[in-house]
Formats: C-alpha cells, sequence, structure tokens
C-alpha cells in the first residue's frame, strides 16, 4: 500500500503502528494453531501402519497415490497406471521421510503431517515448494504388488 507524506508531526505513530501490529499478530496465533495442528510422524505412522492410505492433492482434490504402510519401517507406493514402488520409511526431526527404490538422486521426500479441521494431511517439507496432501480415506485392503522389497 502506498503512504502519503503529510507535513504534520505525529509524534508515538511508530509505536502505536508496532503495538497494533503485535496485538494483531498474537490474536491470531491461537486461530492458527486451532487451524492447523503439527503432529509427530509417530502418531501418523500410527494412524496408518498396516493400512493403506489415499493421498489427494490439497485443495485440488486429485488422487496423488496410494501407498499400503507395510510397518513403521516400509510402505509400497503407487500412483495411477504406475507399478509399485518400496521404500524405508524414517521420522528424523519431527517429520516423516520415505527413500523409494527407484528415487533416482538417493535423497528422501520428507514430510510434515498435521491436522487441519481434523482431516490428517502432510505437507512437503521443503521452503521453497509448499505441497499439501489431504488423505481421504484409509482402509485395510493392500496394494495387492506383485513382489515383495529385497532389503
Amino acid at each position: 500500500m502506498l503512504r502519503g507524506h503529510s507535513s504534520g508531526r505525529c509524534v508515538g505513530s511508530v509505536t502505536i503502528g508496532k503495538a497494533v501490529a503485535v496485538a494483531m499478530f498474537v490474536a491470531l496465533i491461537p486461530l492458527t494453531t486451532q487451524a492447523q495442528t503439527r503432529i509427530t510422524p509417530e502418531a501418523f505412522l500410527d494412524a496408518v501402519q498396516g493400512k493403506t492410505v489415499k493421498f489427494h492433492d490439497y485443495p485440488g482434490g486429485d488422487l496423488v497415490g496410494t501407498e499400503e504402510f507395510l510397518s513403521r519401517s516400509l510402505s509400497v507406493w503407487r500412483m495411477e497406471g504406475r507399478g509399485c514402488v518400496y521404500g524405508q520409511v524414517t521420522t528424523p526431526n519431527g517429520q516423516i521421510c520415505f527413500l523409494y527404490d527407484d528415487d533416482p538422486d538417493g535423497l528422501p521426500v520428507c514430510w510434515w503431517p498435521f491436522l487441519h479441521e481434523g482431516r490428517l494431511m502432510v505437507r512437503l517439507a521443503t521452503f521453497s515448494y509448499t505441497e499439501i496432501q489431504e488423505v481421504l480415506s484409509i482402509s485395510e485392503n493392500g496394494l495387492d504388488c506383485p513382489s515383495t522389497p529385497i532389503s
């Protein structure tokens, strides 16, 4: 916003402006924490271990892929029209990370799990790209992948 210049003195206006900004920021903190609550990767794994989860783009709703959590450290991922890819699951620094067998750079993909309005979601754990995915279904049905990973 552009601001006009005044020839009169406004004593204390900067202090009042800062105080109002700080008060508004502090007032918004409860709304932010209610709207989005980070959960631990362990809590996320408790909810999905032994289950198959469908991840959808948020807010678009398109299916991104389906992941079967075979154990707390092993999953199998499948995108529509593609084969199964096995991945090692780790939980460093409050993130849940996946290193898949077909990953060309050998680097894991990490997510921050959270709840938003009671829905389970994950946010890509980078500051340059903020992809969010929502869990829209958790089932007992396996992916029926043809082979098991070689460890």
